[in-house]
């Protein structure tokens, strides 16, 4: 658990993939005539092999798609391809993890598209085919005429390679993974049956030690779990932590898809001095060492309405590598929306205890703060995106906006760092205190920031508490060493906090330069601070600090829109366009935040979009 102190279904509507819209409403229940869905939403492909999709454009004339795999236009080697009408191709060699994501953008209007999972295998499962219904008995053969009745029975009794669909209805039950699926004999597979909606709703029940899920894996591996609605799991007792998905222990393989995890909740009593009430919507322990939790696939799944009092929503803690946690939306939450975390003591070696070699890619995480939480009172202070003590960890693509912090890399613990993350091609607005931070919140007891880097990202209007809780677009704190902020967009409120470095050492804590700053109040009512000395106008900051050389003077970066929601593409005018610094596809990433091609013809813009989007 971190105490952070410092200052559904995948045809759901995905509208962050293509446009820093804000996600407050799915796709039925949007404004929006154009609707997009994807089948299948969920399937095992073997290597090499080709798997059509199919996606449905309703609302508009134009039915033409973009499809996308991992978040790039057309898909590529390592995850597999994808052809104009949808045709996908798994890749020759298995990615870790072996997963990929299958997305169709609508063409007519860009916010609005539909993704599917895809497990990738080197042949295919061995087992059999089981089902369970709330009218069935655990005395049947778990038939599709006689099916079971609880999940647990099903876990009690398949074994690798099988598969089991529960059917639709409501599911009272806390469900224990058994069995180990195997490489050779293929995954495990607990799934809704397609079309129906298997609810898993935790009323009443008991927390087993203390601390359980509705689905808990422990030492298991190549196991998917997919397509579950998890509810309603609750707890008033500071002793107890109610979660949705749990995974401890070590294992390998494990894929938790398409899910939707709502109304996990603690209400015990407690104060910002205890941190003492703690629950999870999904979380993931890395606890035993050196054998880890690895291949770690956590897509297409919406985590929301949570009180998680002073843990967090989606979180990897420990022991944990190899992961992937893309394409999800997590909102409307009271503490952190996604956190990897390092140096808890969660692992039982301390050289293996941070979640490390992972991506936090294409999310939509929004409405999070932790203002009223009784862990935190009046404290803007979760953050959408977090990495607390992880390393070597790539964020891009997110959207992230109305939350305390967009993206913080920092530590909470001494004389411990964030290590080798780059954040990249991420919109980020909006939100209440600031857009990013690094650097612990206090010098003798938090740790820092080393070697991070913060490229291609567009911050427009953070810090919308007001000047008491405006910590800056970009904030640096305590213990930041060796970090590069280049090739960023800051459109600053009307308070034009763009920099915030209030602590006088280190003396380099990061270089910055060819960034694009804005503001409506204008250049020279711009405040910088830099080692703790504040600067009032872009000019004068740039004199004495000697930062942000190559920096375009203080221009209008020409959005395509300002309103609401914001259109933070821009347009072909943009004093942005071409004047970035590439500092090689290993740092800015192959694709911008729309997928498409992050450098063209040797050259690279400023902020999160390589290529103008269209105003609509």
């Amino acid at each position: 658990m971190s105490g952070k102190t410092s200052a559904t279904n995948v045809s759901f509507c995905r509208k962050w993939l293509r446009l820093a819209a804000p996600l407050v409403l799915c796709c039925a229940a949007s404004a929006s005539a154009v609707s997009v869905s994807i089948s299948p939403t969920y399937a095992a492909v073997q290597l090499g092999q080709p798997l059509q999709f199919t996606a449905t454009v309703k609302g508009t004339g134009n039915t033409a798609v973009t499809w996308q795999v991992d978040n790039a236009d057309g898909g590529n080697s390592t995850a597999g391809t994808v052809s104009t009408s949808g045709l996908f191709t798994a890749p020759a060699a298995l990615p870790n993890p072996a997963t990929a994501s299958v997305t169709a953008v609508s063409q007519a209007d860009p916010t609005k598209s539909a993704t599917a999972v895809v497990t990738l295998v080197t042949q295919p499962a061995t087992g059999s085919t089981y089902y369970v219904a709330t009218w069935g008995s655990d005395s049947n053969p778990g038939s599709f005429s006689k099916p079971w009745k609880t999940i647990q029975h099903a876990a009690d009794s398949v074994g690798a390679g099988d598969t089991v669909y529960v059917r639709g209805g409501v599911y009272n039950e806390l469900t224990s993974m058994k069995a180990l699926g195997s490489a050779s004999a293929g995954f495990i597979t607990f799934s809704s049956y397609p079309g129906e909606n298997a609810i898993v709703d935790g009323t009443r029940l008991k927390i087993p030690g203390g601390q359980w899920g509705l689905f808990t894996i422990q030492d298991q591996g190549y196991i998917v779990i997919n397509g579950f609605e998890l509810r309603n799991y609750k707890t008033s007792s500071r002793a107890d932590v109610p979660i949705g998905i749990y995974i401890f222990g070590a294992g390998s393989n494990l894929q938790i898809v398409n899910n939707h995890i709502h109304n996990i909740e603690t209400t015990a009593k407690t104060n910002p001095n205890q941190c003492g009430s703690n629950a999870f919507g999904l979380t993931v322990y890395g606890t035993k060492a050196p054998d880890s939790i690895n291949a770690l696939a956590i897509i297409g799944n919406e985590v929301d309405h949570l009180k998680t009092g002073c843990s967090e929503t989606l979180s990897v803690d420990g022991n944990v590598e190899f992961f992937s946690i893309s394409n999800n939306l997590v909102h409307d939450d009271d503490n952190i929306g996604i956190d990897a975390i390092g140096f808890e003591k969660v692992s039982p070696v301390q050289k293996y205890d941070q979640a490390r070699d992972g991506e936090i890619r294409g999310n939509a995480v929004y409405n999070i703060t932790s203002y009223g939480n009784p862990d935190y009172g009046k404290q803007y202070a979760a953050d959408g995106i977090y990495v607390d003590g992880g390393t070597r960890i790539i964020i891009e693509q997110n959207l992230v906006h109305n939350v305390d912090l967009g993206i913080e890399m920092a530590s909470e613990h001494h004389k411990h760092v964030t290590s080798y993350v780059t954040a990249r091609n991420n919109i980020i607005y909006t939100d209440n205190s600031n857009g990013i931070s690094i650097g612990g919140s206090d010098a003798n007891k938090n740790g820092g920031t080393d070697h991070c880097i913060l490229v291609n990202n567009t911050l427009f209007k953070d810090g919308m508490k007001g000047i008491n809780n405006n910590s800056g677009e970009f904030q640096i704190q305590h213990h930041a060493t060796n970090n590069i902020f280049e090739n960023n967009i800051i459109y600053a409120n009307t308070e034009a906090q763009f920099l915030n470095s209030y602590v006088a050492t280190p003396t380099h804590p990061a270089v910055i330069d060819y960034n694009l700053y804005y503001s409506t109040v204008g250049a020279s009512n711009g405040n910088w601070t830099w080692l703790g000395h504040n600067y009032t106008g872009y000019a004068l900051y740039r004199q004495k600090t000697k930062l942000d050389v190559h920096s375009p003077q203080f221009l209008n970066p020409q959005f395509i829109r300002l309103g609401t929601p914001p259109d933070l593409d821009i347009r072909p005018s943009s004093p942005a366009v071409n004047a970035g610094n590439d500092l090689g596809i290993e740092v800015v990433g192959a694709v911008d935040f729309a997928g498409n091609p992050r450098v063209q013809n040797g050259e690279i813009n400023i902020g999160a979009y390589e290529q103008e989007g269209s105003a609509f």
